[in-house]
């Protein structure tokens, strides 16, 4: 494969996919690209979509995958700036708004659901809420941690009685992006609940049955994005990436499927769309994707596979066998 060319092609893509090109592929920090994301392209249109009660949709959750948590999530997973003044205003705006009794956001059957806490600490979190109004946040989500190590988002809700991939994959990025921002409430529970988590992911090898060895959901295998609640491999990758793991031979499996997937070109397709309303559609079904072949590189660069190393020197990008190099924490 030609990785320049891949390189280039990326460069040519939406400011929000340049800027973590940039700075998760070749290590450069450039936040005057970071900048740009809420004036242009992907970043400016969903910024667009808020009304002016201060929420996109209907309010925080309706319509469902339009609504201001789903925007939210899209605008952080963009990585705009964690400074913007209006997403601060409306993340203050659902606080206010959108507690209840149990201190969640959002009651699904009279009790907040786990899965809409914790994306929405997620973002909350990116974007620096105060930490006294995530408080509550954290202990409904700590609450629930199941048995196994994993979370589930039926919970709370119909008594379910092992973890979901889906939602366990969720809350880790919650968690993780909580202790980044420097958070230390329960912080020490919050990392416990990281290690445990982690585990019960590692102990499916990612997509597999622990108890047959067998495939969980044909989905697992389906790149998608972006991804909302539903979980893939890809995602998954990159979260221990995100998380600075170290390489564990449990993720060999998923890695294997990952690296199968790949074109001749060296791209990756996005090969489903969730259903469901859009804003907009960022890339077309069964075409090579900017966004999964991002995800791709940036993990095989991280974990060293491929000899996928390269550096930057008087302007031009050379590819070469490098030691291992592990980057910032990043998503």
């Amino acid at each position: 494969m030609n990785l320049k060319k891949i390189i280039q092609r990326l460069l040519k893509g939406d400011v929000a996919i340049q800027y973590q090109e940039q700075r998760d592929l070749l290590a450069k920090e450039r936040k005057d690209l970071q900048g740009r994301i809420a004036f242009e392209g992907w970043g400016n249109s969903f910024l667009s979509k808020r009304n002016v009660e201060g929420h996109c949709g209907r309010g925080f959750y309706q319509p469902k995958w339009i609504s201001s948590h789903y925007t939210l999530l899209d605008l952080r997973n963009l990585c705009i700036s964690p400074e913007n003044k209006v997403i601060r205003e409306s993340i203050a705006k659902i606080l206010r708004q959108c507690k209840v009794k149990d201190g969640g956001i959002y009651p699904i059957s009279k009790k907040s659901d786990v899965y809409v806490n914790d994306r929405f600490l997620y973002y909350a979190s990116y974007f620096q809420a105060e930490q006294e109004d995530l408080k509550s946040v954290i202990d409904l989500v700590l609450s629930e941690q199941m048995p196994d190590g994993g979370f589930n988002c039926r919970s709370n809700r119909s008594g379910a009685v092992h973890s979901s991939l889906h939602t366990t994959l969720s809350i880790l990025e919650g968690f993780t992006e909580y202790k980044y921002n420097k958070y230390t409430y329960r912080i020490e529970d919050v990392k416990e609940a990281i290690g445990s988590s982690k585990e019960f992911i590692l102990m499916h090898q990612l997509y597999l049955s622990d108890r047959t060895g067998k495939l969980i959901d044909k989905n697992f295998l389906r790149l998608s994005y972006p991804g909302r609640w539903r979980y893939d491999i890809l995602p998954a990758m990159d979260y221990f990436r995100y998380s600075l793991s170290n390489w564990d031979e449990r993720m060999q499996p998923a890695l294997d499927v990952l690296l199968k997937k790949r074109n001749r070109n060296g791209t990756w397709n996005l090969q489903a769309k969730l259903p469901g309303q859009t804003h907009f559609d960022m890339e077309k079904v069964g075409k090579p994707s900017r966004w999964n072949t991002l995800r791709a590189l940036r993990d095989l660069k991280y974990f060293g596979i491929d000899g996928l190393k390269y550096h930057i020197e008087a302007g031009v990008t050379h590819f070469v066998w490098l030691p291992f190099f592990v980057s910032a924490p990043t998503f």
